[in-house]
């Protein structure tokens, strides 16, 4: 099945992703041929579950924030950065309007 434009348009916006080439498209209508395959699993009276280990009591800890004020140290891991900005890594591409 052919991707609509305007899908495309919007799936870049969401992805930062270049679809304008054939080969970005192909790859894109794989997979969504790979994702419809789940269309034809039966799934009639199976609830949806909140997480796949809903057979486990699961315990949320406290978020306490112990550190913070690092930014230079943090940016010291950036390959690349902008004023105080991490640089999108090459391959993403901002769709801006």
């Amino acid at each position: 099945q052919k991707v609509r434009a305007e899908v495309l348009e919007h799936l870049e916006h969401l992805a930062l992703v270049d679809f304008r080439d054939s080969e970005g498209v192909e790859r894109l209508q794989r997979a969504i041929q790979f994702a419809d395959q789940l269309h034809e699993v039966n799934t009639d009276g199976v609830e949806p579950m909140d997480s796949v280990l809903e057979d486990r009591c699961l315990y949320l800890r406290e978020d306490d924030v112990t550190e913070g004020n690092c930014t230079k140290e943090l940016l010291k891991n950036a390959r690349e950065k902008v004023e105080e900005y991490f640089v999108a890594p090459p391959g993403i591409v901002l769709l801006i309007k």
